[in-house]
């Protein structure tokens, strides 16, 4: 198991970030899928065709959302922490994702840098 945190710039404000990352149209907008997402803890959800999917596990809206990863065979909670903080430019993202099993770590990490922040990035632009 291994953990992955990393900081993205995003030129947008917080609050629009946020939206971007819980709401289930904009997420469609930039991933080019269709989406299940809601702000409720508890819920599940579903990106990529549900190739990503799990449960919200807390959120605080314009700052913070928290989830638990679904990966097949795994004792112990893979977990995403996404951290927004007003910045200059807009907005900079805090990513913290834990547990991430080894045998799919890189493949998440290119996820994460080309396909979430990476798209976010180019939807801003």
């Amino acid at each position: 198991m291994k953990d992955y945190k990393k900081y993205f710039k995003l030129p947008a404000e917080p609050i629009e970030v946020y939206a971007a990352l819980t709401n289930p149209a904009t997420i469609q907008l930039w991933s080019g899928e269709p989406a299940v997402m809601s702000t409720e803890p508890g819920t599940a959800f579903a990106l990529w065709d549900e190739s990503i999917t799990g449960t919200n596990l807390e959120f605080e809206e314009g700052k913070k959302l928290v989830q638990r990863w679904d990966f097949e065979d795994q004792e112990e909670p893979s977990i995403v922490t996404i951290k927004l903080h007003p910045d200059k430019d807009g907005t900079s993202v805090e990513l913290r994702h834990t547990n991430i099993p080894d045998d799919v770590y890189e493949n998440i990490v290119e996820g994460w840098n080309e396909n979430y922040f990476g798209s976010l990035a180019e939807f801003y632009s």
